[in-house]
C-alpha cells in the first residue's frame, strides 16, 4: 500500500467534504481515505498496481472538484501557500466591504417599506425598486459569483451542496424582486404586493461572506502548531566544500556535508559531530531544559541550538528524513485522519442538503396552498434554504482535532491518529515497562562477585571473558558490564567469541578461550539444572535493594555474580501517583526477577507486577487485561515491547527508545517523561468534550432553525424568521463551531 496526501480546492461544505470522499473510495484501489473539510486535505491509502495519484485525481475532478499532491514540507512552500491564503482573504475581504456598503443603501432604503414610516433623512430614490435592482446586481454577481457558479458545477454533477443552497435561497429572494420591479401590475392583478426583497439577497450573501472569511482566519489559527514546528527549523547552515565555507538554504543540504555550527545558531540536519564540542539545547525534542554536553562521536538534531562551543559535523539525516521532519509529518498525518465520533456528522452531512431542498420545496407549496400568499411562500422557503448549513457539522469535529493535536505536539505528545485522541480519555488500565520507560534506562554496574573470592587478578580474568561475551549484545544491561570491564581495566580486543546466542528474556551464552559461558537470569541457570546456592545469600541481598542481578556461570558451574542498577525517573512516582488519582490502574511488566520488580514497584507506588515476563509474553498479558473489558494502553520503549504496544487498545513509546517501538505505538512522549501521559489523557478528555460541545451545537442548531425558518411559528404568535436574521445565523454557525475549537488553545498540561 501507498498513502498520498492531497490538498483539495472547491469544497464548500461538509457535504462537498463527503462526495469527494465517497468518490475517492469507489475508486479501484483505493483502500482506505479520510477527507478533512477543516484543513481542505485528503490522505488516501491505495494499491499501487491497481489505483495511482492520477486516477484519485480524475475521481476528485469527475466529482467538481480539483486535488493536487502535497509536496514535502519547506519555507518555500509554506511562504507559497502564506501568499495565496493571504491572497484569497483579501479578495474576500473587498467582496465583504463593497457587500456591505451596498447592504447599508438597500436597508435603508427599504426602512419605509418594512415600517411604513417615511423620514425625511432617507433619500426618496433609495425606496425605488429599480435603483434597488442596480446597486444589488452586482453584490449577486460579483460578490456572490462563487456561489452561483459552485450551484452550477454541483448541478452539472447532480450533486448539491451549500452553494446550492445559498444560490437557490438569494436567487428566488432576487428573482421575486425581479418580477415585481418588471411586471408590478400582474402581480396586484393576482391579489399580491409587489414587494421587492433585494435587501434580503444582498445582506445574505455579504453575511455568508463575512462568515467565510472570519472562518477562514479562524481555521489558519487551528494550523498554528505546524507553523511553529517548522519555524524551529534553521533556514541557512554553514557548509564546508573544497575547504571553503559557504552558506546554503537546508533544502541544498546532503547526505555527507560537513557543516559548522557556532554559538547560538541553530543545528540546520541531523548528524554526528566530527570535530568540537559545545552543550546543546535539546528541549525542542526532550523537553528537558538543561543543555547536554555533546562532543566527538555524539548525534545532533536538527533545530536544536548550539549554547556554548563551535562544532563541525557530518550530515546523517536531511530534508524529509530529520527528526523534526518527522514530528512534522506525524502531526500532519494526526491532523488529517479522521476521529470514529465524526462518522455521526458525514452519516448526516450524506444527506442533508437534499433533504433540506425537499423541505425548502414542501414549506412553499404547504404555505401556498393553505394561505394563497406567494410572499409568505417565498420568505418561508428562502429561510429555510438559507439557515439550512452542514458547514458547522462538518468542521465540528476536524477543527477540535487539528487544534488538539497540535497542542500535544507543543507538550511533546505525538499522536498518530484521530482515533488515538478519541480513545485515550477511556484509558482504564496502564501497563508501564520497567527499563527505560519507570527508570532511566541507563542501567550501571553496582556490585561484582566471583566465586573465586576478591582476587584481583581472578576477578579481572572472568571480567574480560563476561565482556567479550556482552558486546555482541545490544541490550542496555550488556552495555553497562561492558563500560564497567573497562572501568575496571580490560582492555581491548577482548577476547574471540564463538557460537554466540541471544535466548529470549533469559540471557546469553557462547564459547570464550574454549570455555562455555553463560550470563542470564536464575530462572535459566535453574533450568540448565546449574546450582546457584553458593552466591544466593548476596543475591537476595541485592535484590532486596531493587538490583538486577545477573549470574555467571562457566562451564556448566557458577562462576560470579554481577548486580545492576537503574536509577528510577525522578518524574515516575509522581506521574504514576497522579494516574493512580485518575481512577487509572497501573501495572508494572518487566523481565527482571519478582523480588527485584517488587522493590521497584514499592518504590513508584505501583501495587500490580508482572515480573519475569519473556518479550513473547507481554502482549500476551495485554490481552489478559483487555479479556476483562477494559481499555488497555501499553508503554514501552524497546524492540520487545513492540507486540505489546500493538496488541494495546493505546501504544504509547518513549520518544527515546527504539524506532520499532515507535512505529508500533499509537502515541509518543518525544521526551520520555511519564507524566506526558497524565497530559494526553487530559488533552484527550478536553478534545472529546470540545468535539461534543461543537455537534451538540450543530445539530440543535439545525434541528431548531429549520422549522422555525419553515414558519411552524407563525400559526401560533404570527412570528416569522427574516431571511437576513437566518443569513447571519448561518453564517455565524461555522465561525462559532470553529472559535470553540480554539480554546482548546489554551489547554493547559498539569497533573494536579
Amino acid at each position: 500500500m501507498k498513502k498520498v496526501n492531497l490538498r483539495l480546492k472547491g469544497m464548500s461544505c461538509a457535504s462537498c467534504a463527503n462526495k469527494i470522499e465517497q468518490a475517492i473510495k469507489n475508486t479501484p484501489g483505493v483502500k482506505e481515505c479520510n477527507v478533512n473539510f477543516a484543513m481542505e486535505t485528503s490522505t488516501v491509502n491505495y494499491n499501487p498496481q491497481i489505483a495511482n495519484v492520477e486516477k484519485i485525481q480524475k475521481a476528485v475532478a469527475d466529482a467538481g472538484y480539483s486535488a493536487e499532491p502535497i509536496e514535502e514540507l519547506s519555507f518555500d512552500r509554506e511562504d507559497a501557500e502564506q501568499r495565496v491564503r493571504e491572497a484569497e482573504e483579501k479578495k474576500l475581504k473587498r467582496k465583504v466591504l463593497f457587500g456591505g456598503f451596498i447592504s447599508i443603501l438597500l436597508v435603508v432604503g427599504s426602512i419605509p417599506a418594512m415600517t411604513g414610516l417615511h423620514l425625511p433623512l432617507i433619500p426618496g430614490w433609495l425606496h425605488n425598486s429599480w435603483v434597488q435592482l442596480v446597486l444589488s446586481t452586482p453584490v449577486m454577481f460579483w460578490s456572490g459569483k462563487s456561489f452561483f457558479v459552485g450551484a452550477i458545477k454541483a448541478f452539472k454533477h447532480r450533486a448539491a451542496d451549500m452553494n446550492t443552497l445559498v444560490a437557490l435561497g438569494t436567487g428566488a429572494a432576487y428573482l421575486y424582486s425581479l418580477g415585481a420591479t418588471f411586471y408590478p401590475g400582474f402581480l396586484l392583478s393576482q391579489g399580491l404586493q409587489p414587494e421587492v426583497y433585494y435587501e434580503a439577497a444582498v445582506v445574505i450573501i455579504t453575511l455568508i461572506l463575512l462568515g467565510r472569511l472570519l472562518e477562514n482566519r479562524a481555521k489558519g489559527q487551528t494550523s498554528e502548531a505546524i507553523r511553529k514546528l517548522m519555524g524551529l527549523q534553521a533556514r541557512t547552515a554553514r557548509v564546508i566544500r573544497n575547504g571553503e565555507e559557504i552558506d546554503l538554504p537546508v533544502e541544498e543540504l546532503k547526505v555527507g556535508d560537513v557543516i559548522l555550527v557556532r554559538p547560538g545558531e541553530k543545528i540546520p540536519v541531523d548528524g554526528e559531530i566530527i570535530a568540537g564540542s559545545s552543550t546543546v539545547d535539546e528541549s525542542m525534542v526532550t523537553g528537558e531544559p538543561i543543555p547536554v554536553k555533546k562532543q566527538a562521536k555524539d548525534e545532533v538534531i536538527g533545530a536544536t541550538i548550539n549554547k556554548t562551543g563551535s562544532f563541525r559535523f557530518k550530515a546523517k539525516r536531511v530534508g524529509k528524513d530529520t527528526v523534526l521532519a518527522q514530528i512534522v509529518k506525524l502531526v500532519q498525518d494526526a491532523q488529517a485522519s479522521k476521529a470514529p465520533i465524526q462518522k455521526i456528522a458525514d452519516r448526516v452531512t450524506g444527506w442533508f442538503v437534499p433533504v433540506v431542498i425537499a423541505i425548502a420545496i414542501s414549506t412553499f407549496v404547504i404555505w401556498f396552498n393553505a394561505t394563497g400568499n406567494l410572499t409568505l411562500a417565498t420568505i418561508t422557503t428562502v429561510g429555510v434554504l438559507i439557515i439550512a448549513c452542514p458547514c458547522a457539522l462538518g468542521l465540528a469535529t476536524p477543527t477540535s482535532i487539528v487544534v488538539g493535536t497540535g497542542k500535544g505536539a507543543e507538550n511533546g505528545i505525538l499522536i498518530k491518529g484521530a482515533d488515538s485522541l478519541e480513545l485515550a480519555h477511556k484509558i482504564q488500565t496502564i501497563v508501564l515497562d520497567k527499563t527505560g520507560t519507570i527508570t532511566q534506562g541507563k542501567p550501571t554496574v553496582t556490585n561484582y562477585i566471583t566465586v573465586a573470592g576478591t582476587a584481583n587478578s581472578k576477578e579481572i580474568k572472568l571480567l574480560s571473558l563476561i565482556a567479550a561475551l556482552e558486546q555482541n549484545s545490544e541490550h542496555p544491561i550488556a552495555e553497562a558490564i561492558v563500560n564497567y570491564a573497562r572501568s575496571q581495566g580490560v582492555k581491548k580486543p577482548f577476547p574471540e567469541v564463538k557460537n554466540f546466542e541471544a535466548v529470549a528474556g533469559m540471557g546469553i551464552r557462547g564459547i570464550v578461550n574454549d570455555r562455555s559461558l553463560q550470563i542470564g537470569t536464575q530462572r535459566w541457570m535453574d533450568s540448565l539444572g546449574i546450582d546457584t546456592q553458593i552466591l544466593e545469600r548476596e543475591r537476595q541481598i541485592w535484590e532486596r535493594d531493587a538490583k538486577t542481578t545477573s549470574w555467571i556461570a562457566v562451564n556448566g558451574k557458577i562462576a560470579g555474580l554481577i548486580a545492576i542498577a537503574d536509577p528510577l525517573k525522578l518524574s515516575s512516582p509522581e506521574a504514576i501517583r497522579a494516574l493512580q488519582r485518575m481512577k487509572i490502574e497501573v501495572v508494572m511488566l518487566t523481565g527482571d526477577n519478582q523480588q527485584t520488580a517488587e522493590a521497584i514497584a514499592r518504590e513508584v507506588g505501583i501495587n500490580k507486577v508482572f515480573a519475569e515476563v519473556r518479550p513473547d509474553r507481554k502482549a500476551h498479558i495485554v490481552k489478559e487485561l483487555q479479556a476483562r473489558r477494559k481499555v488497555v494502553a501499553m508503554v514501552g520503549d524497546g524492540i520487545n515491547d513492540a507486540p505489546a504496544l500493538a496488541q494495546a487498545d493505546v501504544g504509547i513509546a518513549i520518544g527515546t527508545g527504539t524506532d520499532v517501538a515507535i512505529a508500533a505505538s499509537d502515541i509518543t512522549l518525544i521526551s520520555g517523561d511519564l507524566r506526558s501521559i497524565v497530559t494526553a489523557i487530559k488533552l484527550s478528555k478536553a478534545t472529546i468534550e470540545n468535539i461534543r460541545q461543537n455537534l451538540f451545537f450543530a445539530f440543535i442548531y439545525n434541528t431548531a432553525g429549520i422549522p422555525i425558518a419553515a414558519g411552524v411559528l407563525y400559526p401560533i404568535f404570527g412570528w416569522l424568521l427574516n431571511p437576513i436574521i437566518a443569513g447571519a445565523a448561518m453564517a455565524f454557525s461555522s465561525v462559532s463551531v470553529v472559535t470553540n475549537a480554539l480554546r482548546l488553545r489554551n489547554f493547559q498540561s498539569s497533573i494536579r
